[in-house]
């Protein structure tokens, strides 16, 4: 056999191979490659109506921004699953890790821009409140009424550039791993006061029975809640982001989102409604 027959074969397998992995990794239509067909989601789980644990399906969120995944997903043509990967905290040391591709539901802060990216438009605007006992009432009108008080929140929430900021200065604020915690240390009275999103705080106070709390008018912060990706996804890509953007403007003009959230509502509502009624284990 001739060395340049050999050495044809060679080359022709070489290039053979390098023709099949180049197909295999052509972009999809938001211009990720194969293994972007899925993307991995989550979000804070103590987030009712928005998001919490799925009680049937270990490790998967449900709720508003759960459905608002799946229908993103079918507009970009890939599958986005929604995680329960842990606290909020977690969540957020995940998306910087890049082991998350989206988060479902975030503040914008400029802190969180070191690591993702936001997609425009937002889909909810959220109020964040303070919540005291009805036993220990305090007047509350601007936030300069909260300095000489103690308050509580859960571990890396926020409420908006402007309040991170002033409560970074000038409140005392302690906080717990969960909104649970926070609830039960504010009832036993160790806080006067608990910073967090009204529809959540609500919707916790009815399933965990919490009687005596009550929310203080105006809202220390009324802010938006966008979709983030990575920046460290490997499928962070321009095509993606622009789908994503393409995306949320027609959830937006088409008003679908409202009716995720009352959907979310009566699913959190089913499921306290479930638990009340299941016997009592021995």
């Amino acid at each position: 056999m001739k060395i340049w027959q050999v050495t044809g074969w060679i080359a022709w397998g070489l290039l053979g191979a390098c023709g099949a992995a180049w197909v295999q990794a052509q972009p999809g239509p938001t211009g990720a490659t194969a293994s972007c067909k899925t993307l991995k989601a989550s979000g804070n789980p103590q987030y009712p109506p928005y998001l919490w644990p799925d009680p049937v399906q270990e490790g998967q969120l449900v709720g508003a921004n759960a459905d608002l995944m799946a229908w993103l997903g079918k507009e970009l043509g890939v599958t986005i699953e929604v995680r329960h990967v842990g606290s909020w905290g977690r969540v957020q040391e995940e998306m910087r890790a890049g082991r998350l591709d989206l988060i479902a539901g975030a503040f914008f802060t400029l802190p969180r821009t070191e690591y993702m990216d936001y997609v425009h438009p937002p889909f909810r605007e959220t109020r964040s409140v303070v919540l005291v006992r009805e036993a220990k009432p305090f007047d509350y009108q601007r936030w300069t009424d909260l300095v000489p008080r103690a308050g509580l929140t859960v571990i890396n929430n926020s409420f908006g550039e402007a309040f991170d900021r002033f409560a970074a200065d000038k409140l005392r604020i302690s906080k717990t791993p969960t909104l649970e915690q926070a609830m039960g240390m504010l009832a036993l009275g160790r806080a006067d006061y608990l910073l967090y999103e009204d529809s959540p705080a609500e919707a916790y106070m009815a399933r965990m029975n919490v009687r005596g709390v009550k929310l203080l008018s105006p809202p220390v912060a009324q802010e938006q809640l966008y979709v983030t990706l990575s920046h460290r996804s490997e499928c962070n890509t321009p095509e993606l982001r622009g789908a994503l953007a393409r995306a949320m403007f027609k959830l937006q003009r088409e008003k679908l989102m409202p009716d995720f959230v009352r959907a979310g509502v009566l699913r959190w509502q089913k499921e306290g409604a479930a638990v009340s009624a299941a016997p009592n284990k021995p």
